[in-house]
């Protein structure tokens, strides 16, 4: 069978040429302005970013290369110091925190350098360290804290080390937080935004004042002006009450923090008068009076009538039990139906035991020199016993007193050169509280 040939003229020649030329430029502009196709920039900056290392955890200090430079022409810039941020693990030593950058004898050269200005054998669990160092170099620097207010820096020093203490620096602002007793001190406290410390702080000012066990009533209501401190912007707890006011069962008292002649703070109320007194109204921060001072009280163990010259407090075992007032250690240890118990004798002929603890304290002991709202023991049901409370007992020149009835004398006052300083101190605070004033910009 004979194929057809197919004859093509000069003009169907020409035409399929220009076919073949518009698809070719059409082609070449779609590749042009393609989104996939890489620019030999674009790929060179893909190929950069693949070869780059993972950037470190440690913190660059150093401030990099100039950004202003495109870097071609430029010597790059030596790498400057890293900050390595951890916190005191279990168990960790001196030597597991620095074991990466000093070896055993530059370790040892720390903790001898770190001794006469705070033993590293005394780190605790929690708290934060920083280590500065340059590829370079090696170690440069070991900050500890060592609490909220203070911290140590051990620094390299040639062939050696050096150690010094700097206090933590905070930016502080005052505060006027007023609240209004509804249930308890702590329930008001944090209705008003605040943490629990502060409810502890506020009682401790009016303890010798104010029985917070017992003469809590609603509709009590407190006023005061408190240090905040902030680190870096971030709230970082109390500093001191400046002024505080606490109205309880239509009674108002107050405090005023005001350094006396010698440079130390004291709280006084609006008289120049101290709010501390030789006695603290009751030897717990907050719990409930469970049985009362009586001539005659059926005893719920021994089922007879007696005398309970005591106040019970009612409080869940291991609350700590504090000295109301400064005095010596007459007995520690062992009292049969009272348990573990221990008694201090004070000025003035007065004598105090703290009955059924479930311990006493190491420091508590005979012969000791205690001081007023010094812990001496825990919360227990110890001797003879029906649950866990504190019982609480009194003497004045060795006969029982009602301790919720004993008005110990007040301490110092304000002294007389002093007077015409606190009056003007006070009545400026006072303004603070009441909010007649503005509140300063700095404490």
């Amino acid at each position: 069978m004979r194929k057809t040939r197919i004859r093509r003229t000069p003009r169907k020649r020409f035409i399929l040429a220009s076919l073949f030329l518009l698809l070719a430029v059409g082609a070449a502009l779609f590749f042009a302005v393609s989104p996939f196709r890489k620019t030999p920039d674009a790929e060179f900056a893909a190929t950069e970013q693949a070869a780059a290392p993972a950037s470190p955890e440690k913190e660059d200090v150093s401030g990099g290369t100039d950004p202003s430079s495109d870097g071609r022409d430029a010597e790059p810039k030596a790498r400057g110091p890293l900050m390595y941020h951890g916190t005191v693990s279990s168990g960790d030593t001196a030597a597991v925190l620095l074991q990466e950058w000093l070896n055993q004898g530059e370790i040892q050269a720390v903790s001898d350098a770190s001794r006469s200005v705070f033993a590293l054998n005394r780190l605790r669990m929690g708290n934060p360290y920083t280590v500065t160092f340059t590829a370079d170099e090696g170690f440069l620097s070991f900050s500890y804290e060592i609490d909220n207010e203070q911290k140590l820096i051990i620094s390299k020093n040639g062939d050696g080390f050096n150690a010094h203490l700097e206090r933590i620096p905070y930016t502080v602002l005052l505060e006027r937080v007023t609240g209004s007793i509804d249930s308890s001190l702590f329930q008001a406290v944090a209705d008003a935004g605040e943490s629990p410390t502060l409810a502890i702080a506020l009682a401790d000012i009016f303890a010798w004042e104010i029985n917070f066990i017992r003469d809590l009533r609603d509709g009590d209501k407190f006023t005061l002006i408190v240090e905040k401190r902030f680190r870096e912007g971030t709230f970082a707890g109390y500093g001191k009450i400046r002024a505080a006011s606490f109205t309880n069962q239509g009674e108002t008292f107050e405090g005023f923090l005001f350094k006396d002649s010698l440079g130390t703070p004291h709280y006084f109320n609006i008289k120049g008068e101290s709010v501390k007194r030789a006695f603290l109204k009751a030897p717990l921060s907050f719990t409930r009076i469970s049985s009362q001072f009586t001539n005659r009280r059926f005893h719920p163990v021994l089922n007879v009538w007696r005398a309970h010259p005591a106040v019970d407090y009612a409080a869940p075992t291991g609350t700590p039990v504090k000295a109301v007032g400064g005095g010596i250690v007459s007995f520690s240890g062992w009292g049969n139906g009272a348990g573990n118990y221990v008694a201090l004798r004070h000025p003035g002929g007065y004598e105090t035991m703290y009955l059924h603890l479930s311990r006493i304290a190491r420091t508590a002991k005979k012969g000791v020199k205690v001081s007023q709202g010094e812990i001496i023991g825990y919360v227990g049901s110890t001797g003879v016993s029906t649950g866990p409370h504190l019982d609480f007992r009194m003497k004045k020149d060795g006969s029982y007193v009602n301790p919720l009835k004993v008005l110990s004398p007040r301490s110092e006052p304000v002294s007389k050169k002093d007077q015409p300083a606190f009056a003007r101190h006070a009545a400026l605070w006072r303004g603070y509280l009441d909010g007649t004033r503005d509140l300063p910009l700095e404490p």
